[in-house]
């Protein structure tokens, strides 16, 4: 009797802790999309107010524009104006000086494509302002600001961008991957804005031709150069890392850890100009890396082909049905005076890092 009564116990325990933790599984379900039902929201009011606020400043900056006020000769009626105007709505950010922003704004895109009407109306007044002041052409107009929507940046990241003048290189950059079918769209986005389509192994000193594993040598000789080159984040793994699988082995020319993206990435060498059988063999190194070697808590491998040369066309097609995130990128060997001086400058700036270290290290042990 003992033992039913003891049996029945643990079957209501069982039930009881089943019922919980689908309690908790349903419950993470239901918070996460509470979550992310009020950040859809919140971002949906935030344009809705900035699109609110930005057709209200087009409508004053008409206004200037039909009065044909000029600061000349009308600074005093929108002296008089911007006083009214802040008296009844003192929160508007009425001042003479936005009233002017404002006749520009209407002027500035008065006109032009309704694209870019729209796009600059989703933006923060402040967005608008600094944009203005920057005197740009209507591309890259769009392009700044489509990236702080989609980016969500702050004025400062949109300054820090202007001063880049990031539109620049991302009108020179082609994609050259095939990222944005292979990985989450967020993943893919970064994966674009650190993968570069061209890199510089200037800092190698080649002046003949060499092969592909005396090319790995040097740049395993200099990594810290190359890492320099490839960006912040990286980690370097190995060189002609081991990769066993179904009673074969391959090797990975360079293997390195990306930090934020959370992924492996392999990097094949080539001499030549790019060739379309080059992405095949990098798609298998990435199948035998996501089975064998990447962590659950990582991202898909991302491979990278660096050769001499690449036709875009040729990369695209052959990038295509590749179902593992694959992007090529050619380089130069030869380096021009201004990216030399920069990477001479980092390089003197570490190695002095170095030893300042190693000198205090040294004090420290002097004094025990």
């Amino acid at each position: 009797m003992y033992m039913q009564i003891n049996m029945k116990m643990e079957e209501k325990n069982n039930e009881i802790v089943s019922a919980a933790e689908t309690i908790s599984v349903d419950y993470e379900e239901i918070l996460q999309r509470a979550v992310a039902v009020i950040e859809n929201a919140r971002t949906s009011v935030a344009r809705h107010l900035a699109t609110t606020a930005s057709n209200t400043y087009w409508e004053i900056g008409k206004l200037l524009h039909e009065k044909k006020l000029e600061s000349k000769h009308g600074s005093e009626v929108v002296k008089r104006l911007s006083s009214d105007l802040k008296e009844r709505y003192p929160k508007m950010g009425m001042s003479p000086r936005n009233l002017w922003y404002m006749k520009t704004f209407y002027e500035r895109y008065n006109g032009c494509d309704l694209k870019l009407q729209r796009s600059v109306a989703l933006l923060p007044w402040s967005h608008n302002i600094l944009i203005l002041s920057k005197d740009l052409n209507d591309s890259a107009t769009l392009y700044y600001a489509q990236e702080s929507v989609a980016k969500g940046w702050n004025r400062d990241l949109l300054l820090n961008a202007l001063k880049l003048k990031m539109h620049e290189t991302h009108a020179l950059a082609s994609t050259d991957n095939n990222f944005s079918s292979t990985l989450p769209a967020t993943q893919a986005q970064y994966a674009n804005e650190v993968f570069r389509s061209s890199y510089n192994l200037g800092f190698l000193g080649v002046t003949e031709p060499i092969l592909e594993l005396e090319l790995e040598r040097r740049l395993v000789e200099k990594i810290k150069l190359f890492l320099l080159e490839l960006g912040k984040g990286f980690t370097f793994i190995g060189n002609q890392h081991v990769l066993e699988y179904n009673g074969k082995e391959y090797r990975v020319d360079l293997l390195f850890f990306h930090r934020k993206l959370r992924s492996l990435v392999a990097i094949d060498l080539k001499i030549g100009e790019y060739k379309p059988e080059y992405a095949g063999k990098m798609n298998t190194y990435l199948s035998i890396l996501d089975r064998i070697e990447k962590s659950d808590d990582e991202n898909r491998s991302i491979g990278i082909i660096l050769c001499a040369e690449k036709d875009n066309v040729e990369v695209a097609l052959s990038l295509e049905d590749m179902g593992k995130p694959i992007g090529v990128a050619d380089y130069q060997l030869i380096i021009p005076k201004e990216e030399l001086q920069k990477t001479i400058s980092a390089e003197i700036h570490s190695f002095e890092l170095e030893q300042a270290v190693k000198e205090q290290q040294k004090k420290k042990e002097d004094v025990k």
